[in-house]
């Protein structure tokens, strides 16, 4: 891709990682359209010169209007970044299945929906890429989290047979995998893992475990960090299938798909410590 006048849309862009990769892909030249219910949170970004719109990745009118704003006015989009996403958190027995569906529906369909809605005018153009955030929740595993998984890991499936379907017309689409990050997202999904708990529930004392194991995580990855990760993912020449912020984070990874039986045996390891 040329320097000139590059168009990206990122969702979840109010705040963490989202936030930080618009204000980096503005700072760097880019025309960047940022989506996200939360408009009151992206003034600053506004005031950069960022486009921003409220958007509600689970409403298609709202996905409509976003993607449009970007072709009426500029005519061209080279890069969409799926970030918007969420964790649903609580014991699988407990949560309800409309907040599964709610789950899914932010975490994979949106991101679906929005890649339909821009690939007619990529491969119009012959180049754009579609580049979907996941997690090495991908690939990892951990007690409550299981519909959250399901989603990454559905994701992750889907972008890469889209990125067999789309490569004959110049398209790609990445998945980017980031693992632990300063942000709200930790104490979001365990809030949610407080709420999805029935009264007198028999899995009070494991949210109660997994909240203090995420509490006590020592966290290095910024924001900005995984801004620069996702401008390599969009910038680079011939663009890698994944994409991840650090080795710890792709030896995650590894393990747990290699070894998915090492991997549950150190986490519930860390489970019965942390219950004591």
């Amino acid at each position: 891709m040329n320097n000139e006048k590059r168009v990206v849309l990122i969702t979840g862009a109010s705040s963490g990682m989202g936030y930080a990769s618009a204000k980096y892909f503005n700072e760097h030249g880019w025309i960047v359209y940022a989506g996200a219910r939360r408009t009151e949170r992206m003034k600053d970004l506004q005031d950069l010169g960022v486009r921003v719109h409220r958007l509600d990745v689970t409403d298609h009118e709202s996905n409509q209007r976003f993607v449009e704003a970007a072709i009426n006015k500029q005519g061209r989009i080279d890069v969409l970044i799926n970030n918007a996403g969420y964790g649903e958190y609580g014991p699988l027995e407990e949560i309800s299945l409309e907040n599964a569906r709610y789950q899914f529906d932010v975490n994979v369909f949106a991101a679906s929906e929005l890649a339909q809605l821009v690939l007619p005018l990529m491969r119009k153009q012959r180049f754009g890429r579609v580049i979907n955030v996941t997690s090495v929740g991908e690939n990892v595993f951990m007690p409550l989290g299981g519909w959250y998984h399901a989603t990454k890991a559905a994701l992750g499936m889907w972008s890469d047979v889209l990125d067999m379907e789309i490569r004959p017309f110049g398209l790609r689409s990445i998945v980017i995998q980031p693992g632990g990050t300063q942000s709200e997202w930790g104490k979001i999904a365990m809030q949610n893992a407080e709420k999805n708990l029935k009264t007198d529930s028999p899995y009070r004392k494991l949210v109660l475990t997994i909240t203090k194991a995420f509490s006590s995580l020592k966290i290095s990855a910024t924001s900005e960090d995984l801004a620069k990760i996702f401008y390599k993912a969009a910038t680079d020449a011939k663009p890698s299938r994944r994409y991840y912020h650090s080795l710890a984070d792709r030896m995650m990874v590894r393990i747990a798909k290699n070894h998915p039986s090492l991997w549950r045996f150190g986490i519930e390891k860390i489970v019965n410590r942390m219950s004591r």
